[in-house]
């Protein structure tokens, strides 16, 4: 127990002199959590005061060029600004100064009721319905197409956004139209009561977990104070391995050998005091979150009830993250290998973890890798906590592998140091 303390306050020197190195295990991940809360808030809320400024040629100017307009309008994300020539529009986008360009083409309203009236009218004809005898001939009505031009950098999602919002609407407009002209058709003279009903039948509603009678409704904090918290607590393997090579290349180690001191009672120490930096970092996140995010406009962290679970999932992320930097640093042989490594390192856990893109939305081969990725079980862990609201025994499978993570890890790095040494 002597020899751990003695290790322990070791490492609590080395670490504190270096006042740099300890600025920017805290500075960074402030800087970096902030940065990106604010860049992904908006996605999390309504953009009215950001909206979009998008192209609009109308050469229709009937019912279905006024519903596109007002649905554009009203979904208070775009300012619609309208031009003259499909050209200058098209020009305006590719070269990007626009995201999108929306051509209406002529007579769209017109040529839609024209068509819908030809197929009731053969419709009631083929039941005997229709009164006229004369047999006309029907006019042919060429398909009608509304061009949409986005800028090339712009990214799919938002195109497939754009593209299914229209089509709803202008599906909206043909079925009222196909209703009207039944009407039409049907009614006997002056009658004008509704026979069809347009409005929607089927509706859609959010069903969102709730804790008594108020409703969990995550927002962008509750989303990247889990994500990035778990990235910076991760990014300790860095100056750790740097740490670790360092002392192996001036000697350190030969000395604390000849003491004795096993090699397990050196990576003691280093754990205890750097998990105890693991946890001030994530006590740092977690006031940001309730105290300096409000008075920037973001939304509040609520930790209500939360606290214990979520310092348990953080202690057991900080092991894993711990474990692999003492492999990392027991493998490594000079620091221009541990450095890199190391932070590349995180960054492909980071992406396979979910952090930077979420799992679901990965190739099923991507999502069945993500599941050996120590930051996705750290992730989860938090997740279940923060938005999931769950119990303690909900989550012991993740900080489970965690813990194995930290045990296999350095278990692998004290019989590497052994077997090296003996040779």
């Amino acid at each position: 127990m002597h020899k751990l303390l003695a290790s322990t306050y070791k490492e609590f020197l080395l670490i504190t002199r270096d006042v740099g190195g300890l600025a920017i295990l805290f500075i960074m991940p402030v800087v970096l959590i902030i940065t990106i809360t604010i860049i992904q808030d908006s996605s999390f809320k309504s953009i009215a005061d950001n909206k979009i400024p998008i192209l609009l040629v109308n050469h229709d100017n009937g019912l279905v060029s006024e519903t596109i307009i007002n649905g554009f309008v009203e979904s208070n994300a775009f300012q619609v600004i309208q031009k003259n020539k499909e050209e200058e529009a098209k020009d305006l986008v590719f070269k990007g100064d626009y995201q999108l360009a929306i051509i209406i083409p002529e007579k769209l309203s017109l040529d839609l009721d024209k068509k819908v009236n030809q197929n009731v009218e053969g419709i009631l004809a083929k039941f005997g319905l229709e009164e006229d005898v004369e047999v006309e001939i029907k006019e042919t009505i060429l398909n009608k197409e509304v061009r949409l031009y986005f800028d090339p950098a712009t990214q799919q999602t938002f195109k497939s956004s754009v593209k299914n919002g229209i089509d709803k609407m202008i599906s909206k407009i043909e079925t009222q139209s196909i209703y009207k002209a039944f009407q039409d058709q049907v009614s006997e003279g002056d009658d004008t009561e509704a026979i069809f009903e347009t409005d929607s039948f089927i509706s859609f509603k959010e069903i969102v977990p709730k804790k008594g009678d108020k409703e969990i409704i995550p927002n962008s904090v509750q989303h990247n104070i889990p994500a990035w918290t778990l990235f910076a607590i991760f990014f300790i393997i860095v100056p750790l391995s740097i740490n670790i090579v360092k002392e192996k290349n001036q000697g350190t180690f030969v000395r604390l050998r000849t003491n004795p001191v096993s090699y397990a009672t050196v990576l003691g120490g280093k754990t205890i005091v750097y998990l105890v930096v693991c946890l001030i970092q994530f006590v740092l996140m977690l006031l940001i979150g309730i105290f300096l995010f409000p008075k920037m406009g973001l939304p509040t962290l609520d930790v209500a009830g939360r606290l214990f679970n979520l310092f348990i999932v953080a202690f057991f992320a900080g092991l894993a993250a711990i474990g692999l930097g003492l492999l990392l640093g027991t493998i490594a042989k000079t620091q221009e290998q541990s450095a890199p490594f190391g932070a590349t390192f995180v960054v492909i856990l980071a992406a396979l973890g979910g952090v930077w893109v979420p799992v679901f939305v990965m190739p099923k081969f991507m999502q069945t890798l993500s599941n050996i990725s120590p930051m996705n079980w750290g992730l989860n862990a938090f997740y279940d906590v923060f938005l999931r609201n769950a119990s303690f025994i909900e989550f012991v499978p993740e900080i489970t592998l965690l813990l194995l993570f930290f045990i296999i890890t350095v278990l692998i790095s004290i019989i590497y140091n052994e077997k090296k040494n003996a040779v």
